[in-house]
């Protein structure tokens, strides 16, 4: 009896260590494609922060909790069992679909950059009127089923770059993978955007507080002429900091979606060279490797930078021109036939209104 107790725990010991194991397969993969689809949080980062624009402080932050939600819901509901199926299916269609989604971040990109040069100011007004008056509801919903369409294109990416730096064939670890990241990257996207909304709001409460270490110590109860000596000596300092983050903010979020901008480009220029690689076209890839193991031995002192550097200035280049060439295309070729396909589908009752333009 006392042998078959022991054999039994020896089992659970033995199945214990294999959980271990895993979970910390699954942790270790999960960081390692996390850090890969850093370029695109980075550009989900930068850009959610536009969606709240132009509501009241009190709603900033149920905004970004709904977009949070509903990106939640893209990953774990949609893009996770899709992307499951896809690899069990039609393993062989991930490639070109992950190098699909990174010319799209390419031609974000350059059309980005593009529209930094030579500002498309004059469709604004069109936008504005075709859009009407609307109440302040229906406007944070269209708002936010705007952010949501937006974060699912990027998460899909999010998701097929995890998907295709799997070393598992498990698909339960597959999924526990994709979980982990989905979850991680929206915790970690949405939790800065919520900090970087309500920088400058902290930023005129700081700076408008004259009794700093009352308010952080929860005396809130003594008169307005109670400031303590430690109120004094720290109104200096949070005050300073917080005129800073007032001042600083506008200039953060524009080196931000500067930063979020090269990112999409190096992240998508870096997605078709390790896809054309795949498909037999290794020449560029070699190159861009070639030039940065050159950059890293002439520079010793800081090999590692060096090396990450040139890999992602040379990257984003190649994605800067994959993207530019792409906007003809998408101007000339696409959004026409996007147009004519929306006007098949909705012309039953328009057409005749239309047709004395």
């Amino acid at each position: 009896m006392s042998f078959g107790l022991l054999a039994l725990l020896d089992d659970v010991a033995a199945l214990a260590r294999v959980a271990a194991a895993s979970l910390d397969d699954v942790v270790a993969q999960a960081g390692k494609a996390g850090t890969k689809a850093l370029g695109i949080v980075i550009d989900d980062a930068a850009v959610t922060p536009r969606y709240v624009v132009g509501f009241a402080a009190a709603r900033e932050l149920p905004i970004v909790w709904r977009i949070a939600v509903g990106s939640l819901k893209n990953k774990l509901l949609f893009l996770l069992p899709g992307a499951l199926l896809l690899s069990y299916l039609v393993p062989w269609v991930i490639t070109p679909l992950l190098m699909l989604g990174g010319l799209y971040l390419c031609y974000e990109g350059a059309e980005k950059i593009l529209h930094a040069f030579v500002p498309a100011s004059d469709h604004a007004p069109a936008a504005a009127v075709a859009t009407g008056p609307q109440d302040a509801q229906a406007q944070e919903d269209q708002r936010v089923r705007g952010a949501i369409q937006t974060d699912f294109i990027l998460s899909a990416e999010v998701m097929a770059l995890t998907l295709a730096s799997l070393t598992t064939e498990s698909t339960v670890t597959q999924a526990a993978i994709l979980a982990v990241v989905g979850i991680g990257v929206t915790l970690l996207v949405y939790g800065a955007v919520a900090l970087i909304v309500k920088a400058d709001d902290a930023g005129v409460a700081l700076a408008a507080n004259d009794r700093p270490a009352s308010t952080l110590l929860g005396l809130r109860d003594a008169g307005p002429g109670a400031a303590s000596g430690p109120d004094r000596a720290l109104r200096p300092v949070t005050r300073g900091f917080g005129r800073a983050l007032v001042v600083g903010m506008p200039y953060f979020l524009s080196g931000f979606a500067i930063l979020g901008t090269a990112a999409m480009l190096w992240v998508g220029g870096g997605i078709l060279l390790h896809g054309l690689e795949h498909f037999g076209v290794t020449a560029p890839a070699h190159l861009v490797h070639d030039a940065a193991k050159w950059m890293a031995i002439a520079v010793p002192s800081v090999a590692a930078a060096a090396e990450w550097l040139t890999t992602a200035t040379l990257s984003g280049l190649i994605g800067l021109v994959a993207g530019g060439l792409t906007i003809p295309a998408a101007q000339f070729v696409l959004a026409p036939l996007v147009r004519w396909v929306r006007a098949l589908f909705g012309s039953g009752k328009t057409e005749p209104a239309s047709a004395g333009h």
